[in-house]
């Protein structure tokens, strides 16, 4: 299902509706209309793609190896494993800039690359957009259960682990970029480009393929 954005956040009757519906449903839907700045999405887009072009030696600067506990880093193409095979993606993990003392696992501070120069600043322009929009969309959730719209950030979101990753999905051979699998964690915000690939297991069993963005 497609909502459109806007409308959930500012909570309107029918687009709450239309939000139950589509995560009893399916627990998927697409945004369209004001959920982040497009100006935003392509600028990070096209420093993501400079960061996977760089040789592999400056990419392993940031290896995630070196981030510890606080799952943060660069990882190669192959090296991380869906139902015990390998993915076909290289990816780049961030997080919440903690403090580098906090013992919590998922928390502690990032790995910045030498270059790109931008990334690190448009990273953490998407992460506070996108938390932004988590806590709208919570709130729609909220309202969608009958629920005081805060209920959410009064209970387990107020300091939420906030977790980002981009992803690189090059042509290598690999049957699938990643294999068939359900998010952790309470939201998942996505974000893909004009490649397409997403598949949405639909409820009577078939995969859908989720087009990309116009």
């Amino acid at each position: 299902p497609e909502l459109d954005a806007a409308a959930v956040l500012r909570g309107d009757a029918a687009a709450i509706r239309a939000l139950r519906s589509a995560l009893e449903d399916w627990g998927f839907f697409t945004l369209a209309r004001g959920a982040i700045d497009p100006s935003l999405l392509r600028r990070l887009e096209g420093l993501a793609r400079d960061f996977f072009a760089l040789p592999e030696a400056e990419k392993q600067e940031v290896r995630m190896a070196l981030g510890g506990k606080a799952w943060r880093g660069y990882f190669p193409l192959g090296a991380e494993l869906t139902s015990g095979k390998p993915d076909g993606k290289a990816g780049l993990y961030f997080g919440t800039d903690d403090d580098p003392d906090d013992a919590r696992p998922l928390h502690g501070r990032n790995l910045w690359p030498r270059r790109p120069p931008g990334l690190k600043e448009a990273v953490g322009e998407y992460m506070t957009a996108a938390t932004e929009l988590a806590r709208g969309l919570m709130r729609g959730v909220a309202l969608a259960l009958d629920l005081e719209p805060d209920f959410w950030e009064r209970t387990i979101t107020h300091e939420p682990t906030v977790l980002f990753r981009i992803f690189n999905y090059p042509d290598a051979g690999f049957d699938l970029g990643v294999g068939e699998h359900t998010d952790y964690g309470l939201l998942t915000v996505l974000c893909v480009d004009s490649s397409g690939g997403l598949q949405v297991r639909a409820p009577g069993g078939h995969w859908l393929d989720i087009p990309p963005p116009p």
